[in-house]
């Protein structure tokens, strides 16, 4: 068995991995770097692809999927919620794409067709080799990759996550068999803050803001995260509004029918009962008078609702914005972050807002990745992907000299005899 690398080596964005066979090559994930333009992982031509397995929506993990679709209609792997949330996030790309695409709806449209749900932990044979989807617990329907062929066995881990959160199972995956693990390394150098204690502060910090007549805004991806800090609010019987905007409203409807992906389907329920969603302009407006709670896309604040909420409520000292998602370096929330200022719509502004980070992670921090690995046995080749600022090497060092594997980062291009 080989395993090629296309992206998403030493960075964190566009990933795209080959497993190949004598006589079948498997494509995991294909996703796109949002820089100011776009950046794909290399090319490999779709003839050559005879299965493409999704392991969750975001777009650097699904973006440049629809590529496969110009020309032929490669089959395409994930279970249904994944699938409509990644139909989501890839229209409000193309829509929102001031460049180039090589695609266009149609191919988006083509690439839904072409979907076979798999559930859960149910094998999946493919030419010669066969895998099957376990939970990641790191968005609804996310997946790790289990991939046997040619008496191998290759674990992709995706990005993953162990813990429980308020709206997931953690991802419970356990095999001592491995020839190869393929494992995100984003949080390779920091642990998380533990759940219990971030929620309370959060929602202390919320409460304190709202009770003096402020209004909260909290930008957050759309898919996952905003569901996840509505059910967090709803958990701690916070008594105030919270009002939910941008393709949060969307994504919550799609997770809706797929209750059975979620760790507690009640409490999400009362969740999205007890928010109020907002339908147009005269809602938004009405918001920021409003003490209360706005969740809203985009996380890091490059585009969404959130950018017309922040020019409002940074205005006033009495407000605040807890940033809840990861803020990649030149996004204006990372600007926002270290310096107070935000440019909107091209003007750069100073918040007087407060602005406060609260890690909200859905993926393992250093102390969940090395568990994990200290339970995939002794012999598995390790592969470390999805990881900047030195992060992938790090974790191959930690991985090489406390337990003694064999481990790599590798560097896009790259393929390795398994």
């Amino acid at each position: 068995m080989r395993i090629g690398f296309l992206g998403g080596t030493r960075e964190v964005g566009r990933i795209g991995i080959t497993v190949k066979s004598e006589k079948t090559q498997y494509l995991l994930d294909y996703g796109v770097m949002l820089e100011r333009q776009p950046g794909f992982p290399m090319h490999i031509p779709p003839k050559d692809v005879d299965a493409i397995i999704l392991t969750h929506s975001h777009l650097d993990h699904s973006g440049a999927v629809p590529i496969f679709y110009i020309e032929g209609k490669r089959p395409l792997y994930t279970n249904k919620l994944n699938l409509e949330l990644t139909q989501l996030l890839i229209q409000d790309f193309i829509h929102l794409s001031g460049y180039y695409l090589p695609f266009e709806y149609i191919e988006l449209k083509t690439m839904l067709r072409c979907n076979k749900h798999v559930d859960y932990g149910v094998p999946e044979k493919v030419g010669d080799m066969e895998f099957q989807l376990l939970n990641a617990g790191h968005t609804p329907g996310s997946s790790s990759v289990l991939v046997e062929g040619d008496g191998k066995k290759v674990l992709f881990t995706g990005d993953f996550n162990t813990e429980d959160s308020k709206l997931l199972t953690g991802a419970k995956i356990a095999f001592d068999d491995l020839d190869a693990v393929i494992i995100e390394s984003t949080y390779a150098n920091e642990d998380h803050t533990p759940r219990l204690e971030l929620e309370k502060r959060f929602v202390d910090a919320c409460t304190d803001v709202v009770d003096k007549g402020g209004v909260v805004l909290l930008p957050a991806f759309g898919v996952g995260r905003a569901q996840e800090i509505a059910a967090v609010l709803h958990a701690h019987h916070f008594e105030h509004p919270v009002i939910l905007d941008g393709m949060a409203r969307e994504a919550s409807r799609v997770i809706l029918n797929g209750k059975e992906f979620l760790r507690d389907p009640k409490l999400f329920v009362d969740t999205m009962h007890s928010v109020e969603w907002v339908e147009g302009w005269r809602d938004r407006r009405k918001a920021i008078r409003t003490p209360s709670v706005i969740i809203s896309p985009a996380g890091m604040l490059k585009g969404g609702p959130s950018q017309f909420y922040i020019s409002k409520v940074g205005k006033k000292a009495n407000n605040a914005v807890f940033l809840v998602s990861y803020q990649i370096p030149g996004t204006p929330g990372r600007e926002l972050l270290e310096k107070g200022i935000c440019t909107i719509d091209g003007k750069v502004r100073k918040i007087k807002a407060t602005v406060k980070h609260f890690d909200f992670s859905s993926h393992c921090g250093a102390t969940q990745l090395k568990e994990f690995l200290r339970k995939v046995g002794d012999k598995p080749k390790v592969f470390a992907v999805h990881g900047d600022s030195g992060n992938c090497e790090r974790l191959v060092a930690w991985a090489k000299s406390e337990l003694d594997l064999e481990a790599v980062a590798p560097r896009t291009g790259e393929s390795f005899e398994i």
